[in-house]
């Protein structure tokens, strides 16, 4: 059995936006042991997408403290500080760098903390790619049994150790179960940040869920946003759809919807869109879902994800009165627990945890995959975006602030941020434009 302690566990979680620090802050919180306590530290990548104050508002998820951090301050302040666990929830090569930044310091075995990683949704492009840049980690977290062992099958082709692979479900699965249509009927939009791409396939999406608010003026549509104008989340959004709904003429029925996911989901009767994990928060619930083929099944769209689902339908369909039904053994397959089995499903990587904790001697040295000699043509290049040098120490003259970025600091940041979103929203697209000319 794990050692009780009396002590808080002490978690840090370093994530690079919004929705990946609701899932490490969520994910701290399942998989520690039973009946203990944890003191969780936030720290934000700074970055193109760190989080505003208005999206940690809304993604309601408390800390004992938060503070923005670049790469080389947090591996100062892994270095400073005993943690017992450290959540990295980030992107491939930002875990990477991490991993490799922390060799360092804990660079022999013994006290370290335990490090955890993994996905914040569904896993529809650059498997490969993004699972060995996560390799390293003490626990490699899949969503699910299907996630599970396409994770491991990776790891053991290129021959790396598949045993940090733990399968849990996402952690910010909940809400009460639906129990019928809701007065008036409510359809939901999930809309996403760059799925689809083009201004020609989001105006069409628009123009379908206005037309639907107008074949059925008795229910109410929601277009539910993500971010609101100049926030990013995990992904760039070029052409929000509030810019493309601008000037048009929008029936009664529908309205532009922010907040929590969960709270939509409660006045929901269909949930609607091309592949948002809000699918899974859905079907979790037994929300009737469906998952558009208007612009095809299509990996670049990650639709492909709900081939045997029941889910896929097009917006004639809905239009017309048709409510998918999930099938069951699709639903087990992919973590979605609309079984009941939600409760049990942070057992097993709460047990590694544990025993990782309470391991005799502590831990060994972390053993990412790539090195320089595994991929020397690739790994430098990665480090160096969060400045490190090819052994992961910090190269000359990397950014690491020593104290909190006073007024004028925090105006040009801003500024720089504004001119960047600006460049992706505005400048690119028409550049983009010009050269289909």
């Amino acid at each position: 059995m794990p050692v009780r302690t009396d002590r808080a566990r002490r978690v840090a979680v370093l994530a690079d936006s919004d929705t990946r620090w609701k899932w490490g802050a969520l994910t701290a919180q399942r998989i520690t042991p039973a009946g203990e306590r944890i003191r969780l530290d936030g720290y934000l990548l700074r970055g193109r997408a760190t989080p505003t104050a208005r999206q940690l508002t809304e993604v309601g998820v408390h800390a004992d403290s938060l503070r923005e951090v670049t790469g080389v301050e947090f591996l100062r302040a892994m270095a400073e500080q005993e943690y017992d666990v450290l959540v990295l929830a980030l992107v491939g090569g930002g875990v990477q760098a991490m991993l490799h930044g922390l060799r360092g310091p804990f660079q022999t075995a013994g006290r370290r903390p335990v490090v955890v990683t993994g996905y914040v949704g569904v896993v529809y492009e650059k498997l490969a790619d993004g699972l060995l840049l996560r390799h390293g980690a003490d626990l490699v977290l899949a969503n699910s049994r299907h996630d599970a062992d396409r994770f491991r099958a990776v790891y053991e082709g290129v021959g790396a150790d598949a045993g940090a692979v733990a399968e849990v479900a996402l952690p910010f699965l909940g809400g009460a179960p639906y129990s019928g249509p809701h007065d008036p009927y409510t359809v939901v939009f999930a809309a996403q940040p760059s799925v689809p791409e083009s201004r020609t396939d989001r105006a069409y999406l628009l123009d379908r869920l206005i037309g639907h608010a107008r074949r059925h003026p008795e229910r109410e549509v929601l277009l539910k946003l993500r971010s609101k104008p100049g926030e990013h989340t995990t992904h760039i959004e070029e052409l929000p759809y509030q810019k493309l709904a601008q000037g048009r003429d929008l029936p009664a029925n529908l309205r532009l919807a922010y907040g929590h996911m969960g709270e939509v989901l409660d006045r929901a009767d269909l949930l609607v869109t091309i592949s948002s994990t809000a699918a899974l928060e859905a079907l979790h619930r037994r929300v009737p879902t469906a998952v558009l083929t208007d612009l095809g099944v299509r990996e670049a769209l990650g639709n492909h994800h709900f081939t045997g689902s029941g889910c896929l339908a097009s917006w004639d369909d809905l239009d017309a009165g048709h409510r998918p039904a999930p099938d069951p053994e699709w639903l087990a397959r992919q973590g979605v627990a609309a079984d009941g089995s939600y409760g049990g499903a942070f057992d097993a990587a709460r047990a590694r945890l544990a025993a990782l904790l309470d391991r005799p001697g502590g831990l060994p040295p972390l053993n990412p995959y790539y090195t320089t000699r595994t991929a020397p043509g690739y790994l430098p290049g990665i480090l160096a975006r969060h400045h490190l040098d090819p052994e992961g120490a910090p190269l000359p003259g990397a950014p690491a602030a020593d104290k909190a970025p006073g007024p004028v600091r925090q105006i040009v940041r801003r500024a720089a941020r504004g001119a960047y979103r600006h460049g992706v929203q505005r400048v690119a697209p028409v550049i983009r434009r010009m050269g289909e000319l």
